[in-house]
């Protein structure tokens, strides 16, 4: 940690045996958990919470405060869990009073140049790929894959377990389990091989397929799919945690491929 040619500020809580490298910036009110490296000319400002066994790349800016006019100078915070992997040119920014918190999960990677705004929830081992963009307010579930370049706007409350392609716009709700890709975003079926890696049997993969086939593939709207999922689906955890979402959905949840724009 003896770096001389970085900079950390004394009222900084820095684990003894975190690795910093040269040109590392590290201001108050800061806490870094042990075993975290950081790469040189890392910039990380005041209410990072940082855990165990980060990586933290060249060029990142963790905690620098939110893109948002209504942020009035209040004290708040990034926390970010262990044995996350934050890429080159990063920027997470810390929240507003809406949340007072930017949160980034376990195990998580994020690639060169994501941008995760403010208030943001990450759960655990998700991936976000090079140059994804989140804007303020996103809520993101365990074991989500979001593709390069995809922009996702506030507000947007995105599964467990989902996939979405690269270059993607996301407006809506991504529902757990499933692919999204095409413009606009829709429905490309559900993401088996990852389900399958993460332990879910076959029995559970087509229950949650036909689940699915009720609401995307039938021509129902969502309120006669949730019916009829409700109505003759039998109860499992994954048919209630898809009908939650649903439920909770304020922005509204993506749509069925309609072929327009194929």
């Amino acid at each position: 940690m003896n770096q001389p040619l970085a900079y950390v500020n004394p009222q900084a809580k820095v684990a003894k045996n975190v690795v910093i490298e040269p040109f590392v910036n590290i201001e108050k009110n800061v806490e870094i958990g042990e075993g975290t490296w950081i790469g040189s000319n890392v910039t990380i400002m005041e209410g990072a919470r940082i855990g165990k066994n980060c990586k933290i790349y060249p060029g990142a800016v963790i905690a620098a405060t939110p893109q948002d006019l209504k942020y009035a100078g209040e004290e708040t915070l990034v926390k970010i869990g262990d044995n996350t992997t934050i890429r080159e040119f990063v920027t997470i920014n810390r929240g507003t009073r809406a949340n007072w918190e930017t949160v980034i999960g376990n195990n998580c990677l994020l690639m060169a140049y994501v941008h995760v705004a403010h208030d943001c929830v990450i759960g655990n081992n998700c991936i976000l790929a090079n140059a994804a963009t989140l804007a303020g307010h996103i809520t993101i579930d365990d074991w989500a894959i979001i593709g390069g370049l995809a922009a996702v706007h506030q507000f947007v409350h995105i599964g467990a377990h989902i996939m979405i392609s690269g270059g993607s716009l996301v407006r809506k709700d991504v529902p757990p389990f499933v692919k999204a890709a095409r413009e606009p975003l829709s429905y490309a079926g559900i993401n088996s091989i990852g389900l399958r890696r993460r332990g879910y049997s076959t029995d559970q993969i087509n229950h949650i397929q036909d689940i699915y086939r009720i609401l995307y593939v039938k021509g129902y709207n969502v309120t006669q799919a949730v019916r009829i999922i409700e109505a003759e689906m039998p109860a499992t955890p994954e048919r209630d945690e898809i009908l939650a979402f649903i439920n909770k959905s304020t922005r509204g949840v993506m749509r069925g491929y309609s072929g327009l724009y194929s």
